[in-house]
């Protein structure tokens, strides 16, 4: 004897139903009763000829022979290294495990598929409301609209691409050639730098050998000191303005081609009024 607790229900089942092992009949259903300790359960004992490998691993599963629907119970697995089944304690039936049908298993899958379906017709008929139908169809209309002003404009937009790739490449050609012009103003601004210095000891030169020629001489000093006073000048402020130029291109070498922005207008000016000098 052999007891196999069912965890779906057993309509169909009979009392003495065959109890098949591989479709060979080896036993008959004795009793079908519901579980004392979970009426969800069924309590199934059988009664199997000796000699019937029931091992640990041996599974009661419940089928339905052919178009009649007459239930019975199928006996599988009992591998050969299995040890035998025995009873989990004296006076009680050892204990087959069992499997869910084919039709539990058809009835799962088509339960969870139905739950998935509606869960999806579910965010289908969301997707597809009247507000987002509407948004929908309106991106599409805008996309389109795009989609055909760059179409007719594509003439132009290659050549702007094409112009501005130019500008970048005169640009960069600009910028190459404003190092040695920068270099050269620097070196103009330390020539006449240098010229000044040279000037200015020639002065003094000058101004000692007056004092050891003579009255005559003194009164030629007088004459053309200033004269070389003014030059030294206006070399020194010359020897200034190409330093200046040199610095202001250093910092930005585009104000040689576009020139310097606009000085910003002080208090109480206006740009329709009269500056003051």
């Amino acid at each position: 004897m052999y007891l196999a607790i069912e965890t779906e229900p057993v309509a169909g089942l009979n009392l003495n139903a065959p109890v098949k092992y591989n479709g060979v009949d080896v036993g008959k259903v004795r009793t079908i009763q519901l579980d004392p300790a979970n009426p969800e359960h069924v309590r199934l004992v059988f009664a199997i000829e000796r000699g019937t490998p029931i091992n640990q691993d041996t599974l009661a599963v419940l089928k339905t022979q052919g178009l009649t629907g007459i239930a019975y119970v199928e006996l599988e697995g009992g591998g050969r290294e299995s040890a035998p089944l025995r009873a989990s304690a004296p006076g009680q039936y050892p204990e087959i495990r069992t499997k869910p049908s084919l039709s539990a298993r058809l009835e799962n899958v088509l339960t969870s598929v139905l739950a998935k379906l509606d869960q999806t017709s579910n965010n289908i008929n969301a997707m597809l409301s009247d507000d987002n139908r509407a948004a929908f169809t309106h991106a599409l209309s805008d996309i389109a609209a795009v989609s055909h002003t760059l179409a007719a404009r594509k003439t132009t937009l290659d050549a702007g691409i094409a112009s501005a790739a130019q500008t970048f490449d005169n640009g960069a050609r600009v910028t190459a050639q404003l190092g040695p012009v920068i270099e050269q103003i620097s070196r103009s601004a330390q020539a006449v730098e240098r010229m000044g210095n040279e000037a200015a000891l020639a002065s003094t030169s000058a101004g000692k050998t007056v004092d050891s020629v003579g009255a005559d001489v003194k009164r030629l000093t007088a004459e053309t000191v200033p004269e070389l006073q003014r030059l030294l000048g206006e070399l020194s402020v010359l020897s200034n303005s190409l330093r200046r130029l040199s610095d202001q291109t250093e910092r930005n070498p585009a104000g040689l081609l576009l020139g310097h922005s606009p000085v910003p207008e002080g208090p109480g000016e206006s740009s329709q009024g009269h500056r003051p000098p």
